[in-house]
């Protein structure tokens, strides 16, 4: 929605969002009709994709932006995400089965969290897990430096939206007049997309059961609020061995306005 509202420079879109950024590995839509779409927009496009930075071409015309939470807060997202969609009808679209006890019968999130956590699981294999979104946020991180390579917080989008939106407008090249700024800042808030959710939700093939769900809370913390002390401690002692500890630093960080990352 940022780089809409940024390429675009107003709330109106000309088209609805996932049009305008198509999901480029969402296996309901042939890579054909994709590619096709692509070829046809005419103005700066901007695509989204679940795949981790190192499985991208590396294109000097792109810029690459990561955004990165507290993997607890994105474990917590990931279960909540995972419960708003309607697995049977992905099974109907995608046509490939998946095992029902696993898809559709989950345990409680503080039990599935500790299981999260435990996981060990070859990154590569199991993108969501607590190793694969450290696997992927390292990658991004040591590419930090790179002009075309731009991390940022979730954290730093909640607590001061104006100044990141301004930040990525600066890495993008684009010039927004100041009158504007207000319009479009208003427009990335979490609760006006809530409002919008219908209209904004990336949900083309009809497979949440509820888009408001989608947005579900907008703040950080939930995945430290499910664990204990002791569990918590677990945790980043596990978290240790997977990735940098400056990266660690700037994901576990306890406010969104302190020591920003590039």
């Amino acid at each position: 929605m940022i780089c809409a509202l940024l390429i675009f420079q107003t709330p109106e879109l000309p088209d609805s969002l996932t049009n305008l950024s198509p999901w480029l590995d969402w296996l309901i839509t042939s890579r054909a009709d994709v590619y096709a779409q692509l070829a046809g927009q005419a103005h700066r496009r901007f695509i989204k994709t679940h795949t981790p930075l190192d499985g991208l071409p590396v294109d000097t015309r792109v810029t690459y932006i990561v955004p990165g939470r507290h993997p607890l807060d994105t474990a917590v997202s990931l279960y909540h995400q995972g419960g708003n969609l309607d697995r049977e009808r992905i099974r109907r679209l995608t046509g490939r089965s998946e095992p029902r006890s696993i898809a559709d019968h989950r345990p409680p999130l503080h039990q599935w969290l500790l299981g999260w956590i435990e996981q060990d699981v070859d990154p590569r294999d199991a993108l969501d897990s607590l190793p694969g979104v450290l696997w992927h946020l390292t990658d991004a991180w040591n590419r930090r430096a790179a002009q075309d390579v731009v991390l940022v917080h979730y954290d730093d989008l909640v607590h001061d939206l104006d100044a990141e939106m301004r930040r990525l407008a600066g890495r993008l090249g684009i010039s927004v007049a100041e009158e504007t700024w207000p319009a479009l800042v208003h427009a990335a808030t979490f609760a006006r997309m809530r409002a919008r959710a219908d209209s904004i939700a990336p949900d083309p093939s009809g497979v949440l059961k509820d888009h408001k769900a989608f947005f579900r809370r907008g703040s950080s913390g939930s995945g430290t609020e499910t664990l204990t002390g002791e569990e918590l401690v677990h945790y980043y002692q596990r978290a240790t061995t997977m990735a940098p500890l400056d990266l660690l630093e700037w994901l576990h960080r306890p406010s969104g306005l302190e020591g920003r990352g590039n």
